[in-house]
């Protein structure tokens, strides 16, 4: 695949990404419309993050480190026929494993609360399980919508499996507004059949593209089949890494559950702030550049193959920079100003933008590592190797963990704060953690394929142009004080924005260049 084509499919990743996160975001908006930091919203917050356990362990990601370097390696030697033998095979395992697992899960959820969140008791804690209840068999159906994400990514079709999930967010908006004259519990108790129902949909809707691309898709489970069983290995060992991350996030919500009332829900706002450009940059680049890699690694000279990873694998860190270092200083300078634009509407007051703003703060410590160590996780995956990525990822979880019950139990009292402003810290060392693994999912890879990695200084140009945007962007905020939210974030972020962009320009940075340039050739083609 050339520079051009890579580009373009990152930028049909990033598309659909953008706009399910856009509809994500409509959705926390009514959302927090609705429920604000209360207990209810603690508990569907919770509720919902339990089953999604099973979605991050069976699901995009593992799924696509394990099955789609085998399935789009089949498809570019051109046996078409032992690929769609391998995804059907795939598909009817996943499916299988995945209902029973659903099963397990509806029983033991009592079970399961007392070890995510110990914090709850009484009614907020029986609505939990109700609601855990309803969501497992939807969250197990996104699972199989990620088997279908697989295979259209396989096959270059990034748009539709990436802008999916907007229907998933339709439903849970139209859910809210048409039983909004509820009770604010039962309101929650619809919330999660319309989450259901939206899971549904977002499988069905990718169910005939697939069936177009793999011509005559049987599903069997051919667990004798010698690329099965590869995907099945990979599998293991991805999913357990995968598992590590979410037991370290499981960690911060169980830890979090013990900091008060409208804690956890914070923490859920903040997390759909923060994986906005960790899923646009981060998630598009990596996931654009996988199957390429993947592709690649099968030629016969390993000068070749390194050489070729090593461009692929600098250019998208770069890309990934070139954003992520701006959203990142935006988070320390503007958390405010962008919660508040987002969310501040109905319950959510101002108090509550502030108090997400230094959990979005604390999450911006290791935003540049955790997007970067993606495309480096990628790297790993195309080479066949998902063990190296495990060993690190049990070092970053043991970090966080560690550092997280030091910043919930001993931060808080030693600087004479209420519990709850741990919750940034529990983001921060979130961070410091992410920058270990980061540091060494880089040094094993440059052991195998030569040195990787950003420029000093490259680096050094965009945290200074950032800086000096941000100080720009503060100079706005001071000037015009607390106006409405919306037109407060246009003038402050849209005047950060111009000015990071001219800087980086002037600095010639490549990235810079090469947008602008493109925006100019088209507004002259209008």
């Amino acid at each position: 695949m050339t520079k051009k084509n890579a580009g373009y499919h990152a930028f049909l990743v990033g598309a659909g990404i953008l706009l399910s996160r856009i509809m994500g975001l409509v959705r926390q908006r009514v959302f927090s419309h609705f429920f604000g930091l209360s207990d209810i919203a603690d508990a569907f917050s919770s509720a919902l993050r339990i089953p999604n356990f099973l979605q991050n362990l069976f699901g995009e990601g593992v799924l696509s480190a394990s099955f789609i370097p085998v399935y789009a390696r089949l498809l570019a030697e051109g046996r078409d026929e032992e690929a769609d033998r391998v995804a059907g095979a795939v598909g009817a395992i996943l499916a299988l494993s995945v209902s029973v697992i659903v099963l397990v899960g509806m029983a033991a959820t009592p079970y399961l609360l007392w070890a995510i969140a110990p914090g709850y008791t009484g009614a907020k804690r029986e609505l939990t399980i109700l609601l855990v209840r309803i969501l497992f068999p939807g969250t197990g159906v996104l699972v199989c919508s990620a088997w279908c994400l697989g295979i259209l990514n396989s096959h270059r079709k990034f748009f539709l499996s990436y802008s999916a999930p907007v229907v998933w967010n339709l439903a849970m908006i139209a859910a809210m507004i048409v039983f909004r004259h509820s009770h604010l519990d039962r309101l929650a108790v619809y919330l999660a059949w319309g989450t259901v129902a939206g899971c549904l949909l977002q499988f069905l809707i990718q169910v005939p593209p697939v069936l177009r691309v793999t011509h005559g898709l049987r599903l069997r489970p051919d667990a004798g089949n010698v690329h099965v069983r590869t995907v099945i290995r990979n599998f293991g060992s991805v999913a357990v890494s995968r598992g590590v991350v979410q037991i370290s996030a499981y960690v911060d919500q169980a830890l979090s559950t013990l900091l008060g009332p409208g804690v956890m829900a914070a923490m859920t706002t903040a997390a759909t702030i923060n994986m906005l450009p960790v899923s646009l940059f981060g998630m598009a680049v990596s996931a654009a550049e996988l199957p390429a890699m993947a592709g690649a690694v099968g030629d016969e000279d390993a000068s070749a193959v390194a050489k070729a990873l090593r461009e692929r694998l600098d250019r998208g860190l770069r890309q990934i920079a070139f954003f992520i270092v701006p959203s990142a200083m935006a988070f320390f300078a503007f958390g405010d100003v962008v919660t508040a634009a987002l969310y501040q509407t109905g319950k959510f007051t101002h108090a509550h933008s502030v108090f997400v703003w230094s959990i979005i703060a604390g999450s911006g410590v290791g935003l540049l590592a955790t997007t970067l160590g993606r495309l480096y996780s990628s790297t790993y995956y195309a080479l066949r190797d998902t063990r190296t990525p495990l060993r690190y990822a049990l070092v970053r979880l043991v970090l966080t963990t560690l550092l997280g019950v030091f910043c919930v139990f001993a931060l808080p009292p030693w600087f004479g704060i209420a519990p709850r402003w741990g919750a940034a810290g529990l983001t921060a060392s979130a961070g410091i953690a992410g920058w270990v693994e980061y540091m060494l999912l880089r040094r094993g890879m440059n052991a195998r394929i030569g040195v990787t990695g950003l420029p000093f200084g490259l680096m050094a140009r965009l945290w200074g142009a950032a800086t000096i945007a941000a100080a720009v962007g503060g100079g706005v905020k001071w000037a015009l004080g607390r106006g409405h939210p919306v037109w407060l974030a246009l003038w402050v972020l849209g005047g950060y924005g111009v000015v990071y962009f001219a800087l980086t320009f002037a600095l010639r940075i490549q990235e810079s260049r090469a947008l602008l340039g493109k925006v100019a050739r088209k507004l002259g083609r209008r």
